[in-house]
Order: C-alpha cells, then sequence, then structure tokens
C-alpha cells in the first residue's frame, strides 16, 4: 500500500519511507504471477462471502500475493472495540516452521518493509512479531494456541489457511474452531487455500462456501515409469541421477528420498559417482534439503548451478535431494528433472502399543502429482517415477491419510478441553478420529492427572496445556519444583524440543565424533547427558568455535536456550518456583530421575532374563539404541521415543529405579490388570516390600 505523489508511487504506506529500487525489480515478477491477473475477481467473491475456497497450484503466488491483496482492500485501521489499543490483523497459516518463516520474510521484501514490523511470524517458541504487526504469518498449531487465550480470535479481520491439502493435525482441528468461531463472529472472513483439494468434501464441510480456482502456469511435464518394480529405490534414484547427468540436456534435477541418513547417503554417493565418470561429463552441485537441515544450508538449494570447467566444456547442472517438503512449498528455479521413488516417511501412532513412531510408506496420487508439477515451472521438464504405471494406478491411495488418522491425539485433547470443549465425540471433525486413538488419550490424560475422572481439565491440567510440550513434557515441568530441580528439568525440556544436539560431518571419521560425544555421556542416560551437554555450552559462554570443536549443534543449543527462557516465562506465569537440585550429594541426579518419571511413567521398560527389554505392561519386546550413553543395561528405564524398524528401538534412555514406579505412579502400575512378565512379579516383591515398611512404621508409632 503506497500514498501517490501527483502519478508517481513513492511512498511507501506502512513506513512511511520511498521505496527502493528492489521493490520495484520485485514488484514487476509479481505482475507476471497468474495470480496477479484474477487479483480484482477474487476481492469480488471474498468480498460477498464469509468464507471462500481457493484452489491454485504451485507457483500461482496465492500464499504470496493473496494476503496482500487483502491487506490493501480491507480496513485495518480501525481497530476493534474491545482492542482499542491494538490494529485488526491478517493470519495466514502454514503447516510447516519452515515456510513461516522463508514465507513471511519474502512477503516482507515484496511490501518493502522490515521482517518484525509489518510482517511478522509465530512459530513454536520463536515470536517475531510486533505491536506494528498487520500481516502474520504462523503455523496451524499457533494460532489453535491463541485461540486458547482469546477464543473468538478477535485480533484477526481475516484468516487464511494454506497448504490445507496436507491436512496437519492442528488444521483439521482449527476448521471445527473455525466454523463456530464464523457463527458468532460475522465480521471475520476465512480463505481456505490449496494446491490440490478434493473440493466436494471441502465445500460440503465449509457449507458450500464458494469455489475459486486460480490457473498454473505449468509446462508439459513427461511422466515416465519403469517397466518391473526396483528391488532398491534408493540404488535406483541414484542410478537415474547419474544417467540424466550423463545423457540429458542442461537441467537441475530434483530428486525426492524419505529422511536425513537416506538423503546425505545418497548425496555422498551421487557426489562419487559423477566424480568418477572425470571430464566426461559437467561439475555438479549436491544439495541436501530436509527440514531439520540447518537455515544456511537450506539457502544453498536457491543458488545456480555450477559453471562449465571450460568453454566447450559440458555444462553443470545442481542436483536438489529433498524429502516431501519440496513437494508444495516453495519453487526451486531450474528443475527440470524430478526422480520420484514413490515413498515418504511419515509419522505413525500405534494406540495399542501405545507408541508414535517413523516409518516408510508409499505416496499418494495427489503427492504424485505434486512432485512431477516440479518439473515444469520454468520449462518443459520430465519427470521419472521409480514404479510401474500399474502400481500407480492401482496400488496408490487418491490423497494423503489425514495426520489426524495417525498421531497420538493426547495433546489436541489438551487443547481442546482447554478451548472449552468437552464434548469431543460430537466435535465437527471433518474425519473423525478413531475411537480407540481419543480413549488412549483421555487415558493418558487422566493418568498424568490432567483429567479426572469425569474427563473434566484439572487445575494441573491447565497449567500443563499452557506450555507448548508434549504431555508428559509438560507434566515433568510442573512437578519439578515439588524435586527441587526444576532449573535442571527445563534444561533437559528444551533440549528435548530442539534436534540433532551432535553433529556427524561427513567429512570427519566416526570414532572422533563418538569420542566428542563420550567426553559428555553420563552415566545414567541419555536425558543428562543432553543436560551435560547444555551446562558445558552456557560454561563456555555459548562459544559457535568450542561447539564446532565438540561436534556440537550450535544452532541447536542456541535454539535451545531460547525455548528454555520461554518456558522460564510460563512456569514464572504461574509462581512454579525455580530451584536447583544439590549437586554435591551422593547420588545427586535422584531427583532429576524421579522427576522425569513423573511425567514419562507410562514409557518404562524392563529388563528381562534373556537380555531383551520388555516395555511395561504392552509387551513390546525393543533393544536399546545403539546411539544411547549407557555403558551398562539398566534393570529399569525411561524413554522418550519407540522406533519400530526391522527391529524395535527404545531411544533417549535413562535409568531409573524400580522402587520408585510404586512411588510414583501406584494409579498406573494397577497389577490386578497387568500382562504376565517378570516386570509385574519384581513391582509385586516391590508392593510387598512398600507395605511392610508401612506396617513396621505403624506399629513403632
Amino acid at each position: 500500500m503506497v500514498k501517490t505523489i501527483g502519478n508517481n508511487l513513492i511512498i511507501n504506506h506502512w513506513n512511511g519511507k520511498p521505496y527502493s529500487q528492489r521493490y520495484f525489480d520485485i514488484l514487476d515478477k509479481r505482475k507476471t504471477l497468474p495470480i496477479w491477473h484474477q487479483k480484482y475477481d477474487f476481492l469480488q467473491v471474498l468480498n460477498h462471502n464469509q468464507t471462500l475456497i481457493l484452489v491454485g497450484e504451485t507457483g500461482t503466488g496465492k500464499t504470496t500475493q493473496i494476503p496482500q491483496f487483502i491487506l490493501e482492500a480491507i480496513d485495518l485501521e480501525t481497530p476493534h472495540p474491545d482492542h482499542k489499543h491494538k490494529k485488526m490483523m491478517i493470519a495466514v497459516t502454514q503447516p510447516r516452521r519452515l515456510t513461516t518463516m522463508s514465507v513471511s520474510r519474502r512477503v516482507a521484501e515484496e511490501m518493502d518493509v522490515t521482517i518484525g514490523e509489518e510482517v511478522g511470524y509465530s512459530i513454536r517458541f520463536e515470536d517475531c512479531s510486533s505491536e506494528r504487526t498487520v500481516l502474520k504469518y504462523l503455523t496451524d498449531d499457533m494460532l489453535l494456541r491463541e485461540a486458547m487465550t482469546d477464543p473468538l480470535l478477535e485480533r484477526y479481520k481475516v484468516i487464511i489457511l494454506d497448504e490445507v491439502h496436507e491436512r496437519s493435525l492442528a488444521t483439521d482441528v482449527l476448521f471445527g474452531v473455525l466454523k463456530e468461531v464464523l457463527k458468532k463472529r460475522p465480521d471475520l472472513k476465512l480463505v481456505v487455500m490449496s494446491a490440490a483439494l478434493e473440493t466436494h468434501k471441502f465445500r460440503g464441510y465449509f457449507l458450500g462456501a464458494p469455489l475459486f480456482k486460480v490457473p498454473g502456469r505449468l509446462h508439459p511435464v513427461e511422466i515416465f515409469y519403469t517397466h518391473e518394480p526396483e528391488r532398491d529405490y534408493l540404488e535406483a534414484a541414484i542410478r537415474t541421477v547419474v544417467q540424466i547427468h550423463t545423457c540429458e540436456p542442461a537441467g537441475d534435477i530434483l530428486v525426492f528420498l524419505t529422511g536425513e541418513e537416506e538423503i546425505e547417503d545418497a548425496c555422498c554417493k551421487i557426489s562419487k559417482e559423477i566424480a568418477n565418470l572425470g571430464d566426461q561429463v559437467g561439475p555438479v552441485k549436491v544439495v541436501p534439503l530436509y527440514s531439520t537441515l540447518l537455515p544456511d544450508m537450506q539457502q544453498k538449494i536457491f543458488e545456480p548451478a555450477p559453471p562449465p570447467v571450460k568453454e566447450g566444456a559440458p555444462p553443470g547442472r545442481k542436483i536438489v535431494v529433498s524429502t516431501n517438503i519440496a513437494e508444495t512449498w516453495l519453487t526451486i528455479d531450474g528443475i527440470v528433472y524430478v526422480i520420484d521413488p514413490g515413498f515418504v516417511k511419515q509419522k505413525i501412532y500405534n494406540p495399542r502399543i501405545p507408541a508414535e513412531y517413523l516409518a516408510v510408506f508409499p505416496i499418494s496420487k495427489a503427492s504424485a502429482h505434486q512432485r512431477s508439477g516440479r518439473a515444469g515451472r520454468t520449462q518443459p521438464g520430465k519427470c521419472f517415477r521409480l514404479y510401474t504405471e500399474r502400481s500407480f494406478n492401482n496400488d496408490l491411495q487418491p490423497q494423503t491419510y489425514p495426520e489426524i488418522f495417525r498421531s497420538n491425539l493426547a495433546n489436541t485433547v489438551l487443547t481442546l478441553k482447554k478451548l472449552g470443549i468437552d464434548d469431543l465425540v460430537h466435535f465437527d471433525f471433518m474425519d473423525p478420529p478413531a475411537p480407540e486413538t481419543l480413549l488412549r488419550a483421555l487415558e493418558m490424560l487422566t493418568y498424568l492427572g490432567a483429567l479426572d475422572d469425569e474427563g473434566t481439565l484439572t487445575k494441573l491440567g491447565e497449567i500443563m496445556s499452557e506450555f507448548p510440550l508434549d504431555p508428559q513434557i509438560s507434566k515433568m515441568l510442573v512437578v519439578s519444583p515439588e524435586f527441587n530441580c526444576s532449573n535442571e528439568i527445563l534444561s533437559i525440556s528444551a533440549m528435548l524440543s530442539v534436534p540433532n544436539c551432535f553433529i556427524w560431518p561427513r567429512d570427519q571419521a566416526n570414532k572422533a565424533v563418538d569420542e566428542a560425544k563420550a567426553r559428555f555421556g553420563h552415566i545414567h542416560g541419555d536425558h543428562l547427558t543432553l543436560l551435560n551437554v547444555y551446562h558445558a555450552y552456557k560454561q563456555n559462554n555459548e562459544d559457535a568455535s568450542w561447539c564446532y570443536d565438540n561436534f556440537v549443534n550450535y544452532r541447536a543449543l542456541k535454539s535451545a536456550d531460547n525455548v528454555r527462557q520461554q518456558l522460564v516465562h510460563i512456569m514464572a506465569r504461574f509462581n512454579l518456583k525455580l530451584c536447583s537440585t544439590d549437586f554435591n550429594g551422593r547420588d545427586s541426579y535422584v531427583n532429576i530421575r524421579k522427576a522425569m518419571l513423573a511425567g514419562y511413567f507410562m514409557q518404562v521398560a524392563h529388563l528381562e532374563r534373556t537380555g531383551d527389554y520388555l516395555t511395561v505392561k504392552n509387551n513390546q519386546v525393543v533393544q536399546l539404541h545403539p546411539s544411547n550413553c549407557l555403558d551398562h543395561k539398566p534393570e529399569w528405564v525411561i524413554y522418550n521415543q519407540y522406533d519400530q524398524t526391522s527391529q524395535n528401538y527404545i531411544r533417549t534412555v535413562t535409568d531409573i529405579r524400580g522402587e520408585w514406579l510404586v512411588d510414583i505412579a501406584p494409579h498406573y502400575y494397577d497389577l490386578s490388570n497387568f500382562p504376565q512378565c517378570e516386570a509385574k512379579r519384581v513391582l509385586e516383591k516391590l508392593y510387598q516390600k512398600q507395605e511392610k515398611e508401612k506396617d513396621e512404621a505403624r506399629i513403632c508409632k
């Protein structure tokens, strides 16, 4: 939005400064986007409807341009009657943190304003916005958290739900919450946006809302299938990359793989294979892309391909090896060839174990369509699907299963209870979750003390819901003052909230990394090892070079420190005491381990005589993951993560004592409903010992 002087648009309405030349350069590019030519039509439809569904291919500009169109068209200057000191805002939700940050920065650049001022973003543990913010990008779970304190979301004049085809858990809950808010707030408008949508289903859910379609600017993409199924899709993908680089004209390559380990392995092998070809092919730049990759490394995907070695030599090529985050949310210029093995790694929740784990699954037809479309953004392209056409037609599901079908709902139930929604069975889910999953969530929250026997939110539950963490970690934090170790539990919780504490550089020997990690190792396990890392980081003045020398992820620790500060603010808001355990005692870490057990008593495993571990109450045979820091096999352990692969592992484990179970969680370890196993016999003896001690104490008294 601008102020006009004569016929020239020179003053930025938002900050009162003259526009930079870069603004006009970007404006010229914006005018070439397909969405730009439908600006007037879109605003007309939105003006006459409270809810609007917009479908447009990736690359049409909907995520960056639609919010700006609305910003220019509506009045945000007049504050809401109940918020006279604050301006109204436009909210744009995204399912991913990475998208939220990158898109908001791009829009701030297009508007020629500073990020965090007129345009801001909010993700878990990071709020880059201010009182001046009028356009706010935020992850869908953060908007849901705002609804907990502002049930009618009265700060917002328009809410845009973007990338809803991904059907994240928070987005599905927002659907139901916003449907109720819209009934109570006729002044609020909702725009639901997606690149690929089941339009009939969404229109039916939103009571016949109008559908606005934006045609893409896709170039034709030629699809190739394999004649026979591939035995090893990773090997086939690498082989296909080499063949393309050897035989196909210039153009960058995008390869879809399932996870960090697989991507890093593929990058090494591709670089090695092409290096072996010598001067007969051009140089390549192989870059990985996944959500936990450091931000400066992620930016490498936008760098140009390397130039030819010399004049007349074969051209260089950029090869991006990515997870499914490259399906929809970004456009990488220069991509002409896409390699799609047809798999994706997804988080799955099994309510019968119960455990969450990552597993590799076939993609949906909608995802396959999105992937192939990546090849046709800038010129005609080719997509090599490493599966047969028959598999595509007969084996792939039409759409990706919504996250609500494959997630632990404990945190969702806690959020809904905090929002005042008690009748979960009749809540207006677009796709209701499985009753067993819902019951497991209610059971877990009841055991944790967040709900009472009637399913009503308790005082403890209200406090737990304020922490943007898993309920087990929230419980651990809330009770930590009772064990005089809240400072240590804060540090452990913050470290658990960030990925990749340790780094394994590809150019370093694993032995050197293992030795560095061993220096932080704690005899009682991984949680206390994380605490040692955090303490060492602070004692070394948060020095980046110290982190590098010790193979510690500096950005992860910096992020953990930020998370910890925010958790401290929440603790202070509820007058939860900050205190530290006495590290001079004979067993100074007992209190910390007991406090952790207070949150994780449902994730306990017992060492059986066979040498295997058995998860208590669910009888799942598991092994300690090789990455653990323990130098022995404790009789009892708590664990953070359950990995179900060819062998079942438990990760991030800490040694505990069996007698603590009967003290801290006797309501959970009710032996009358306990499976027959060695752990039950041990617990029976511990209960008998406890009763005997009580009897002796009564006699003495």
